[in-house]
C-alpha cells in the first residue's frame, strides 16, 4: 500500500468513526417514530443545510465539474428551474403532507385514488431510488477501490460490501433521528473538499483571488443561457425540466420529503425549503466554478484530458494535486455520496414497511425487529446492484442519471397531478398499466425525437412529457360522475 493510500484509508476510518459516534449518541432511546420522523423535533436550519448533501450526491460531485467542458454553465439553467419547483413544493405539497399528518407521502395516493394507485406510486419510488442509490454508491466505491483497496489485491465485491456496511452500521438503529445530524457533518465536509480543491488550484496556478474570479468569469466555459430550440441545453428545456425534476425528485420523493417532515411545524418546514434554495444556488455556482478551474489547471499544465469528462476530477486529484489533493477528493466524494445514501436507505425501509407491510396498522409485528430486517434487505440489494454496474460499465453520470429520472419519476408526477388538480375518482385497478405504458411511450419519443420532430432533441423535459402521458392516461380512467372530496 502506498503512503497516499494509507493516508486516505486512515482519514476515511476516522471520518466514519465520527459518524458512528454521532449515531450512538442520537440513537439512544430510539423507536419506530424516531426512525421514521425523528419525533418531528428537527431544527429547520439543520435540515436545510443537510439536504444540500442529500440533493447533490457523489455523482454530482464529480460530474458537474466535468460536464462544464461540453455543457458550460448551462446546468445553472436547471438550478434556476429547481427554484420554481421548490416554490411549488413549499406552497402546495408541504401543506398537504402536514395536513394529512403523513409518514409515507404515498399514503396520500391511497386516500385520494385507491390502493392500486398507492402501491404503484410507492413501487416507482422504490424502483427509482434503489437503482439511483446503488449507482451513486457504486461511483464512490469504485473510487475508494482504485485509491485504496485495489493496491491490496482486494476484489471490487469486497469494497462494495464494505461500502454498504459502513452506511448500515450508523443508520440501522436511529434512522432519521441519526441522519439529520450525520448529514450536517457530511455536507460540511463535501463543501469543504470543493473549496479546498479550489484553493489548491489557486496556489498551483499562483492566482490572486481577483484573478481566480476572472478565470471563471471570462473562461470559454462560462456561458449560462442557450436559446437554440434544437439544442438539449436550451433554456426553456432545462429551466422547466429542472422545475419538474425538483418537484419529482424532492416533492414526490420519500427520501427528501421525509427529512422535511421531521420539522416541528409546517412554517418551519417551509423555512427549511426556502433556506435550502439559497444555499443550493451558491453551492452549484461553487461546483461549476470548480469545473472551470479544473480545466484551466489542466490547460496550464499541459495535461491530456480524459475521454470521459467524469474522469477529470479524479485524474487531477490522484495524479497532479499531491497527497492532500487526493485525500480531499476522496473525503469529498465519500461525504457527498453517503449523505445521499443514508437518507435513501432509511426512506426505502420506511416506504416498504409502511406502504407494503403496513407496519403502523399491524401491532402484531415486532416493529424494531422488522425495521432491522428490511433495512438489512435493502442494504444487500444495493450491494448486488453495485456489482452488476461494475460488470456492465457506465457512461456519462449526471446526464444519464437525470434522464433516467425522467422515465421513472414521470408516473409519480402524473399520479399526483391528477390527485391534486382534479376532483374525480378513478378506476383504480387499471392505474398500474397506465404507469407502465407512459414511460414506455416516453422512451420511444425520446429515442426518435430528432427523426420525428425535425431535429428536436428531448432533454430533461422528457419528465414533463412522461408525467403528461400518465395524466392523460388517468383521465381515460376517471369516473366523471363521482367526485372525491379529499382535496
Amino acid at each position: 500500500m502506498t503512503t497516499t493510500s494509507l493516508l486516505i484509508l486512515s482519514v476515511i476510518l476516522a471520518y466514519f468513526g465520527v459518524l458512528i459516534g454521532i449515531a450512538l449518541t442520537t440513537s439512544l432511546r430510539s423507536n419506530p417514530q424516531s426512525f421514521f420522523l425523528a419525533n418531528r423535533q428537527s431544527p429547520w436550519y439543520v435540515v436545510a443545510f443537510g439536504m444540500i448533501g442529500v440533493s447533490l450526491s457523489g455523482v454530482t460531485f464529480i460530474s458537474i465539474p466535468g460536464a462544464v467542458l461540453h455543457a458550460q454553465f448551462s446546468y445553472f439553467q436547471v438550478v434556476l428551474g429547481y427554484l420554481l419547483g421548490y416554490l411549488v413544493i413549499a406552497t402546495l405539497l408541504m401543506p398537504l403532507y402536514y395536513r394529512l399528518n403523513l409518514v409515507s407521502i404515498y399514503t396520500y395516493l391511497g386516500q385520494r385514488l385507491g390502493p392500486w394507485s398507492y402501491k404503484t406510486g410507492a413501487f416507482f419510488f422504490l424502483l427509482s431510488r434503489t437503482v439511483s442509490a446503488s449507482f451513486q454508491l457504486f461511483v464512490a466505491a469504485k473510487i475508494l477501490h482504485l485509491g485504496v483497496f485495489q493496491a491490496l489485491g482486494v476484489p471490487f465485491w469486497v469494497t462494495a460490501w464494505l461500502s454498504v456496511f459502513l452506511v448500515w452500521i450508523y443508520t440501522f438503529k436511529g434512522g432519521l433521528q441519526t441522519i439529520i445530524w450525520t448529514d450536517l457533518w457530511q455536507t460540511t465536509f463535501m463543501l469543504l473538499a470543493a473549496g479546498l480543491t479550489i484553493g489548491l488550484i489557486q496556489t498551483e496556478l499562483n492566482l490572486s483571488f481577483k484573478q481566480l474570479v476572472e478565470t471563471v468569469a471570462y473562461s470559454q466555459y462560462s456561458q449560462i443561457f442557450f436559446w437554440d430550440l434544437n439544442d438539449a441545453r436550451n433554456f426553456f428545456k432545462q429551466f422547466f425540466g429542472g422545475a419538474f425534476i425538483a418537484i419529482a425528485m424532492t416533492g414526490l420523493d420519500q427520501s427528501m420529503m421525509q427529512k422535511n417532515l421531521t420539522c416541528k411545524t409546517l412554517p418551519e418546514a417551509q423555512k427549511n425549503m426556502f433556506g435550502f434554495c439559497v444555499i443550493l444556488v451558491l453551492v452549484n455556482i461553487l461546483f461549476l466554478s470548480l469545473g472551470t478551474l479544473l480545466y484551466a489547471y489542466a490547460g496550464a499544465k499541459g495535461i491530456t484530458l480524459p475521454t470521459r469528462t467524469d474522469d477529470l476530477y479524479p485524474l487531477l486529484a490522484f495524479n497532479y494535486l499531491g497527497q492532500l489533493g487526493a485525500v480531499i477528493f476522496v473525503l469529498g466524494i465519500v461525504a457527498a455520496t453517503y449523505s445521499t445514501i443514508d437518507s435513501v436507505l432509511t426512506s426505502l425501509t420506511t416506504s416498504f414497511c409502511i406502504d407494503f407491510l403496513n407496519i403502523q396498522q399491524r401491532p402484531t409485528l415486532n416493529q424494531p425487529h422488522t425495521l432491522k430486517i428490511v433495512h438489512l434487505g435493502f442494504s444487500v440489494l444495493l450491494v448486488w446492484l453495485m456489482i452488476l454496474f461494475q460488470s456492465v460499465g457506465t457512461g456519462d453520470l449526471i446526464t444519464n442519471l437525470l434522464k433516467a429520472v425522467g422515465f421513472t419519476y414521470g408516473p409519480l408526477l402524473g399520479l399526483y397531478a391528477f390527485g391534486l388538480f382534479t376532483r374525480w375518482s378513478i378506476r383504480d385497478a387499471w392505474v398500474p398499466l397506465v404507469c407502465i405504458l407512459a414511460p414506455l411511450w416516453s422512451f420511444i419519443l425520446h429515442k426518435h425525437s430528432q427523426q420525428w420532430f425535425n431535429g428536436y432533441q428531448f432533454g430533461f423535459e422528457i419528465l414533463i412529457v412522461n408525467g403528461l402521458l400518465t395524466f392523460l392516461g388517468l383521465l381515460l380512467l376517471a369516473n366523471y360522475g363521482k367526485v372525491d372530496k379529499l382535496n
